[in-house]
């Protein structure tokens, strides 16, 4: 049967008054509207549930339990997000009250680094579309009735795409790629209650280079070579232009695009909308944030810090681009804060005669002339020793990178090395914790790109921050969003990375350089007044905003079943 729904969302109330045309069966299978055995017996009689669900009536604490129960029973961490990838296809405010309570034991299953595996078998293991959209680079005249279909009426003010070329470590997946813009959103509700009616994850499929998927009789993608140049980007530019038109008070969050297109697609868009690149500027907010908590602790001044990167793709760079804007926003001139800044990748210590730099690579490669054994400097730690950085940031996706005699090297040069071996899974790290903690004799300060447990030594517990974009996107884009800002500037950008390492607790010893994943929803918060703030001071905003405070806490969604208004099909 057909049926259409549409969406009034009040702010205020932030519950959906929902007019449509209903069967029974249909409402239990609305992830947006089924409250499974909750339903009550008025609304039992109400919508023609009677005999369609068992007699006992639940109350959402017990379904919690309940789902929790049967999440603990499976055996490893994919089993486990297989399940709560079910529960969200089913009941989403049941998944999200389950999430919300359990929000750091569940992230590295709903996201990295359970998430590799399942995106590494998404064509085999697909059940569900997850209310995601599929739009192919060789079906462009259905952008636009695809994106209206899978909104179907919905207020999204919320879109996350990749094209799934440059997924975590783990490199080109195609179509398969779209868990990682579910994974996205999952937490951008999760940590900052942004309402899951108002999202949409996208996946562009223009093709892969993965050898395995093209092979692969399961594959659910496009079965060619990617695709690039000027056919790929006039790809993208049609489905922004048709997202903006459909959806006009869209954040548009870039995740996981590859090295050639990642950074152009970022500079072409970022001062015209309201958009986001999560590898090249959320990393970059949380390694300042990291760096921002260390010199709390150490008590330095940033912008005596000599900055190093191994590994100089769409994340080393743009990190490096972000610390790099720091300098100069406190005060230091271009040209000086440049001379703090090496990048190093498979070749070595970047130098601006190599014509295979990328634009993002060129603005930190560096001269030559500067050193006498130029040539020499191939590797990591020949740039350690040439350069003798005080903070150290990997994003190599190389395991074990981060030697002892590299370490001990760049410890003999500055007292507190700051060291944030950020590559992930776990099998792809450049240094564990507990060998950086013991290798400087506890002077290091750490940050992990995975969670990593608590390192005793010398009678001092070091905790150890784990530099999770998860700890700064959600409460950006919910601040973003509640300040209606028309851009994401710099300075929002700024004040997110400062709300975060203003967070840490200098005098403790052991204290970690990041605020702990445990607490995400309330640091998400404080990202997002932080980010609203700034919005509305810089005159960025669309609404006229008098309480930013109240339009932050009006845009959270909490996971409550809402009474519904609905007309029944006949």
């Amino acid at each position: 049967m057909f049926f259409c729904k549409e969406y009034a969302v009040t702010r205020k109330q932030r519950q959906e008054e929902i007019v449509m045309k209903y069967t029974a069966q249909q409402l239990l299978h609305d992830p947006f509207l089924n409250k499974g055995t909750a339903f009550t017996q008025a609304e039992r009689d109400a919508y023609g549930l009677n005999g369609l669900l068992p007699s006992a009536i639940q109350s959402l604490s017990q379904q919690v339990k309940q789902a929790y129960a049967q999440y603990e029973s499976k055996n490893d961490n994919l089993q486990k997000r297989l399940f709560l990838m079910q529960l969200f296809n089913t009941n989403h405010v049941l998944y999200y009250k389950l999430f919300s309570e359990h929000i750091a034991e569940f992230m590295p299953v709903v996201y990295d680094p359970t998430i590799a595996d399942t995106i590494e078998n998404y064509s085999a293991l697909f059940v569900e579309p997850q209310n995601a959209t599929y739009l192919s680079i060789d079906a462009q005249d259905d952008i636009e009735s695809a994106l209206r279909r899978s909104a179907n009426g919905r207020d999204i003010r919320l879109l996350v795409v990749t094209d799934a070329e440059g997924i975590l470590g783990i490199g080109d997946w195609g179509t398969q790629g779209v868990d990682i813009a579910v994974g996205k959103l999952m937490v951008y509700t999760a940590a900052a209650g942004i309402d899951p009616s108002q999202v949409l994850p996208v996946v562009l499929d223009a093709g892969t280079n993965n050898q395995e998927l093209l092979n692969d009789d399961l594959y659910l993608g496009n079965r060619h070579e990617r695709v690039y140049g000027d056919k790929y980007h006039a790809f993208v530019d049609k489905f922004v232009a048709t997202a903006e038109k459909l959806f006009p008070r869209l954040y548009l969050h870039f995740e996981d695009f590859g090295r050639a297109n990642a950074a152009d697609i970022l500079d072409q868009y970022k001062n015209q909308i309201t958009t986001f690149n999560d590898d090249i500027q959320g990393t970059g907010i949380i390694v300042l944030a990291g760096m921002l908590g260390a010199l709390n602790i150490s008590k330095q001044k940033m912008t005596d810090q000599v900055y190093m990167s191994f590994g100089a793709g769409t994340a080393g760079a743009g990190i490096a681009a972000r610390v790099y804007e720091e300098y100069l926003q406190q005060g230091m001139a271009p040209e000086e804060a440049k001379k703090h800044f090496y990048l190093v990748d498979k070749q070595g210590l970047l130098f601006d005669d190599d014509e295979t730099l990328t634009p993002a690579q060129k603005v930190f490669a560096r001269s030559r002339s500067e050193f006498a054994n130029a040539d020499e400097l191939t590797s990591l730690e020949a740039a350690v020793k040439a350069v003798h950085p005080d903070v150290l940031v990997g994003t190599s996706t190389q395991p074990g990178t981060f030697t002892e005699s590299i370490v001990k090297e760049m410890a003999a040069h500055t007292e507190r090395p700051i060291i944030f071996p950020l590559s992930n899974p776990t099998k792809l790290a450049e240094a564990k914790a507990e060998d950086l903690i013991k290798w400087t004799d506890g002077k290091a300060l750490v940050a992990t790109g995975i969670p990593a447990a608590p390192v005793v030594y010398n009678g001092v517990t070091y905790e150890i921050g784990q530099a999770n974009n998860a700890l700064v996107y959600p409460g950006l884009g919910l601040g973003t969003i509640a300040a209606t800002s028309k851009l994401l500037s710099d300075d929002m950008i700024s004040a997110a990375a400062h709300s975060l390492g203003g967070i840490v607790d200098p005098d403790l010893a052991g204290a970690a350089v990041l605020p702990p994943v445990t607490k995400l929803d309330q640091f998400s918060k404080t990202v997002a007044l932080a980010v609203a703030n700034q919005a509305v001071k810089d005159g960025l905003n669309v609404d006229d905003i008098k309480d930013v405070e109240k339009a932050v806490s009006d845009m959270q969604w909490a996971p409550e079943y809402q009474p519904l208004n609905i007309e029944m099909a006949d």
